[in-house]
């Protein structure tokens, strides 16, 4: 404790603190609205053509979302794509308020990003063998990586959420 009573003397710290940069929960607040954010770009895509033809490689090489296609199509698949990252966003922006809606729109985040990071190792042509092939990522799996720090920050909000309900 000691250690941080001294931190907080100097003046970097100090501005720190006066700026609100330190505040409690900043940074569960951040990652919230940066997934709500996240969800709703993301999703707004999944309504147009351009999408239905960009998702087909990340579709059908999903061992987890591959039915997709023969259950909806193209087009409906990309729309209940659409729906679902919209409904998950919506409820992460309600998780501000109301906990257990939280944890609903976390678990889904974290659904929707365990489906998508299963991709990666199926991804035909994701390793350049030119460079040795793994971990020398190519074509989609770059794209794809993104989704293993989204699966993390889905777990975050889903643990703070539970905590927080827990406590109330």
């Amino acid at each position: 404790m000691t250690t941080l009573a001294n931190t907080t003397q100097t003046p970097l710290v100090r501005a720190l603190h006066r700026s609100g940069l330190l505040a409690d929960d900043l940074d569960y607040h951040i990652v919230r609205t940066s997934m709500v954010i996240m969800f709703f770009f993301f999703g707004y895509q999944k309504w147009f053509p351009y999408e239905f033809e960009r998702l087909v490689p990340f579709i059908s090489n999903g061992p987890l979302i591959w039915w997709l296609y023969p259950v909806f199509g193209h087009a409906g698949a990309s729309y209940f794509l659409g729906a679902s990252e919209w409904t998950f966003g919506s409820l992460l922006l309600l998780g501000f308020w109301d906990k257990r809606l939280g944890v609903l729109g976390a678990l889904g985040a974290t659904g929707t990003f365990i489906a998508t990071v299963t991709i990666i190792p199926f991804m035909p042509e994701g390793w350049d063998v030119a460079a040795g092939g793994f971990p020398a990522m190519t074509g989609n799996v770059p794209f794809l990586m993104k989704d293993v720090v989204l699966l993390a920050v889905s777990l975050y909000l889903l643990r703070q959420d539970v905590v927080r309900l827990m406590r109330h």
